[in-house]
């Protein structure tokens, strides 16, 4: 087997997504991965025996950057639990989401893709499935206020907020979304 550089799988990965929001699934080929990535024909076959791997790590490599540093963590459970602190870290949740623009629309990619590679599939379902958990447990676990199912709601309401502001971002202004943020906190957490 050959030995493989890991900054440079990273940065393929890092480039296959890149290539998968703007080309999407159909565009994704090792040889427009190798030029986004500027590096030589052929290196992106060298490092993924297949376009699947390459969905499948890249589906994996964007939930890694989507992960809030442990200092922002903490950051957002310093002061009160209450429903103000909710709606403050929903509003970060949705911008910091939404300006790693390139990540989720590569998501969104992926997601349908899903639908016809069960292993990618199956890679996406757990990933996801983690998230949520993650969420709903951290949530409860913080002590702040509102339960599972307030959790799930908002993780839903939130992901379709981020979908339309990146795919149509006329349909709502800013000022707009910030008031649904707001709102859906308001209705959804006692």
């Amino acid at each position: 087997m050959v030995r493989q550089n890991v900054a440079r799988r990273v940065a393929l990965v890092d480039a296959a997504i890149e290539v998968l929001a703007r080309e999407g699934a159909r565009g994704l080929t090792f040889r427009a991965v190798d030029k986004q990535a500027e590096v030589p024909p052929g290196t992106a076959s060298n490092y993924f025996p297949s376009r699947d791997e390459l969905f499948t790590q890249a589906g994996g490599r964007i939930y890694e950057l989507l992960q809030p540093d442990a200092a922002m963590t903490a950051a957002h459970l310093s002061g009160p639990r209450d429903r103000h602190r909710v709606v403050a870290l929903m509003h970060e949740v949705v911008d910091r989401v939404a300006s790693y623009r390139s990540g989720y629309l590569a998501l969104m990619e992926l997601r349908l893709e899903a639908t016809r590679r069960p292993e990618l599939r199956a890679v996406l379902t757990e990933r996801i499935r983690a998230d949520v958990d993650a969420n709903v447990r951290n949530h409860l676990e913080s002590g702040l206020p509102g339960d599972a199912t307030s959790v799930l709601l908002l993780y839903l309401a939130m992901n379709w907020l981020v979908v339309e502001r990146l795919t149509l971002p006329d349909v709502f202004g800013e000022e707009e979304i910030h008031k649904l943020v707001t709102s859906a906190v308001e209705r959804l957490v006692p």
